[in-house]
């Protein structure tokens, strides 16, 4: 209903539009995000990576939206690879989004197969007390937290989660919502800091050999497409994400334009 959607999305004009209008403009895009998200999750258990840049939709559990987000696509990848995948039994969420994650966490409240991690800043939305009890490591931040002591205690905590349990598959909430300046987080990362952010994970991740699903989730400034560009370009340049992107050579220009490209388009519709 478009009253439902309203709601969800927190766009109060929504609730008179006609539904075709909001199928067509609102709820298919994010479904498309949700089956890349699934499908990149079935990509990363093939070749050892994926990278969906959408999707990251973790205010919405399965039977409830919220906070920008309509589809469970974390909940749907994992519980795909689960019933679907040979040979994947366990996984870790790793989500580095600026909100708590209170979707999946709903969903895989007592299912011990799933490990959670959380960084998220405290004082913001959700703020859901019941969700927290999923988490196995948890990590709230203050306001404005920069650089230097955020990436410590990501890199702490990622090694920390992945030596705590080995699982047969990561999900990496990737948001941007980090960024010094968001509205909504309420933190002070850098661009060249959410950079390296996600290079610390993904080496983590290979260097354990464990296939790794990224989603971009939130962020709410015009620059963020390009930053996770940069970010992508970043991991190819390192030879953390094969040096195949659809098109193979490293360093070659069409690779690099095809990124830019896609982040721009894509993360436009990244929720939180």
């Amino acid at each position: 209903w478009s009253f439902v959607v309203a709601t969800i999305t927190e766009i109060p004009p929504v609730a008179f539009l006609p539904n075709f209008v909001v199928q067509r403009k609102v709820l298919k895009p994010l479904r498309t995000q949700t089956g890349g998200t699934i499908m990149a999750g079935k990509l990363a258990v093939d070749r050892g990576w994926a990278i969906n840049v959408g999707g990251g939709f973790h205010h919405c559990s399965s039977d409830k939206g919220g906070g920008f987000c309509a589809y469970a696509d974390i909940t749907l990848a994992v519980k795909f690879l689960f019933e679907r995948v040979q040979g994947v039994s366990k996984a870790t969420i790793i989500d580095l989004d600026a909100h708590q994650g209170n979707g999946h966490e709903r969903d895989f409240m007592d299912d011990h197969r799933v490990y959670i991690m959380d960084v998220y800043n405290r004082y913001i939305y959700p703020g859901d007390g019941f969700a927290k009890r999923a988490i196995k490591r948890k990590v709230e931040l203050e306001w404005g937290t920069e650089d230097t002591e955020y990436l410590q205690k990501v890199h702490t905590h990622v090694e920390g989660a992945l030596n705590e349990v080995k699982p047969d598959v990561i999900v990496y909430n990737a948001g941007t919502d980090i960024l010094d300046g968001d509205p909504l987080g309420g933190l002070a990362i850098s661009p060249q800091g959410i950079v390296k952010r996600d290079e610390v994970v993904f080496k983590a991740a290979r260097s354990r050999r464990i296939p790794i699903l990224m989603v971009t989730s939130g962020g709410y400034q015009k620059r963020t497409a390009r930053i996770i560009a940069d970010s992508i370009l970043n991991l190819h340049n390192l030879g953390l994400i094969d040096k195949e992107l659809a098109i193979s050579g490293a360093g070659n220009p069409k690779v690099e334009q095809m990124i830019r490209d896609s982040a721009k388009d894509l993360t436009n519709l990244s929720l939180q």
